[in-house]
């Protein structure tokens, strides 16, 4: 779950400048105090990512890393290092951001410095491979800023026993594309550049526990004899193949979803039928054990119904395909959908104005629903309100404030909290429209990254082309909140795992202390720390008395229930 040892308890520094370790649920802006510590200490479990940062003292033009390798019991483990970009907000999400800059891309350490007046931000990042030794590794990471001389930064990483999957539990649906992602680095979406890119994108989503759609966004040529759809699939498996089998990442980590991408050649509705069944029938075939699904007219009006019950008749008629539509709760809709999708406003009601038209539970949701359909949920600009700024009703600004949310100019808590609030509420999946959509404006998404009332809302990549890193390849550059996003859903598989062990009530009681609702959420550092350590020392102890168990001749030794 994962933030680091004892942020909110350490001092503050030493009068004597030298680089300060820092909370990653902090998001350190130029002007604002912070408190951190001389050395880091992470936690990680086998098959998770954890991370820190590392705050350099004075202005600085220029910064140099060498490697880190912690040592210890098994393989050394190596640290990735970025450093933080700015960008700066001009107008705020809503009444909990501010203008001004704020963290958020993660660039090379070796890329160029816009803007040395700047804090100085190191992102450094712990991995341990599924089969790593655990135990204790240490080691130092050499920092040399400008001219002064290297100044080392004592690292110590705890590798615990216990495992996360490399396949996420927690199924996602996240959008990018192949014109957007052409278009925001300059290239032809045709080219062999923009497509080996492509790949770039999904992988790092994937490295992140998230899955993707959209991605080429090109349906597999069909034509129809018979009544059957004869679909060539070579170019499809090429592009999805490796995201769906395990064989893309060295974990074998897969995506856990994947959309129907519908075919113009395809225009009666008995021909749209026998190719979703086609789809339907690959993905058997391939042994695929993505969640395949279709993704209806999205936020659907009124006007938009018989569109929406045209599609679900024709899919259901294939089989196997289940309908996703976003929409809350809909008298109109009923029956149409297998995937139920509303906005996260709709799951939590709260005083003052609701954001959603009609606001119920998980458990009261489920119960309208027909037996065997999934509720997922997803972000929009409710999480924030779509205009942008405060508004000037207080209370307006209160409804739409405190929200999970991934704006740049909130909180890290806020970018983190889905995976918590999904656990406690108990739905079957995430949705989230776009994770490139900046790059298909006429806007600089270095410059300005805000759309639909926020900073940052469908855009949690910036385009790393060569000039903007100094680099000679093109490149996706992450951000701040797609690493917190990662680390929520790490938070669901600590929390999923411990409940799997027999510690239901303790794990939601531990998430409870993190996230009492969808707009209630503790944005304390310190908090989110304590309550790591305390599931992970549960968890540690429910997992090595769960592997004592399974020894033969063994039984489970005492353990506190």
């Amino acid at each position: 779950m994962g933030v680091g040892w004892a942020w909110a308890v350490v001092a503050a520094m030493a009068a004597t400048p030298g680089p300060k370790v820092v909370s990653p649920l902090v998001k350190v802006r130029p002007g604002e105090a912070v408190e951190g510590r001389r050395d880091a200490r992470l936690s990680v479990a086998r098959g998770e990512c954890e991370a820190t940062q590392v705050v350099l003292p004075g202005r600085v033009e220029r910064v140099r890393v060498e490697p880190l390798a912690l040592k210890g019991p098994g393989a050394a483990l190596r640290a990735s290092v970025w450093r933080q970009a700015f960008i700066d907000v001009k107008t705020p999400s809503n009444g909990e951001g501010r203008k001004g800059p704020w963290p958020d891309a993660l660039v090379p350490v070796e890329a160029p410095v816009a803007d040395a007046k700047l804090p100085a931000v190191l992102y450094v990042e712990v991995c341990a491979p599924e089969k790593q030794a655990p135990g204790t590794y240490k080691g130092a990471l050499q920092v040399k800023a400008g001219d002064a001389a290297a100044l080392p930064v004592p690292f110590t990483v705890e590798v615990q026993p216990f495992a996360l999957p490399a396949t996420a539990s927690l199924p996602t649906s996240f959008g990018v594309s192949l014109y957007s992602i052409a278009k925001g680095h300059g290239l032809s979406p045709e080219s062999p550049e923009a497509q080996e890119l492509l790949r770039a994108y999904g992988r790092t989503l994937l490295e992140h526990r998230v899955s993707a759609h959209g991605m080429s966004m090109s349906p597999p040529p069909v034509r129809f004899e018979g009544g059957r759809a004869v679909v060539d699939w070579r170019a499809y498996d090429a592009e999805m193949g490796p995201f769906l089998d395990g064989s893309l990442l060295p974990s074998g980590a897969r995506f856990t979803s994947a959309e129907v991408r519908d075919s113009r050649q395809a225009s009666t509705d008995a021909e749209k039928t026998a190719y979703y069944r086609a789809f339907a029938e690959h993905f058997r075939k391939k042994g695929w054990p993505a969640q395949l699904f279709f993704y209806a007219k999205d936020e659907p009006k009124p006007e938009d119904v018989p569109l929406v019950k045209a599609q679900s008749k024709r899919v259901r008629a294939a089989g196997g395909i289940p309908v996703l539509v976003t929409s809350p709760l809909d008298d109109a809709l009923r029956g149409s959908a297998d995937i139920l999708t509303p906005t996260l406003n709709c799951f939590y009601p709260r005083p003052g104005p609701q954001t959603c038209r009609n606001v119920v539970t998980t458990g009261t949701l489920r119960g309208q629903l027909p037996r065997g359909a999934k509720v997922w949920w997803y972000q929009s600009c409710n999480s924030h309100g779509c205009n942008g700024g405060p508004p000037e009703d207080a209370a307006v600004d209160a409804a739409y404030s405190g929200w999970a949310s991934y704006m740049v100019d909130h909180p890290a808590p806020l970018n983190r909290a889905m995976g918590v609030l999904a656990f406690t509420a108990g739905v079957d999946g995430e949705l989230y429209f776009d994770t490139v959509f900046a790059y298909n404006t006429k806007k600089d998404p270095w410059a300005d990254v805000f759309e639909f009332g926020g900073n940052g809302d469908g855009t949690l990549f910036y385009p790393g082309t060569p000039a903007r890193l100094g680099a000679a390849r093109h490149a996706p550059v992450v951000s701040l909140r797609l690493k917190h996003l990662r680390d929520g859903l790490e938070d669901y598989e600590y929390l999923r795992l411990l409940a799997e062990l027999g510690d239901v009530s303790f794990a939601q009681a531990a998430a409870r202390r993190l996230a009492r609702s969808g707009w209630d959420i503790t944005r304390d550092a310190g908090e989110w720390e304590a309550v790591r350590q305390e599931v992970t020392a549960r968890l540690r102890q429910r997992w090595e008395a769960s592997e004592y168990a399974k020894r033969p001749g063994r039984q489970t030794p005492n353990s506190t229930p």
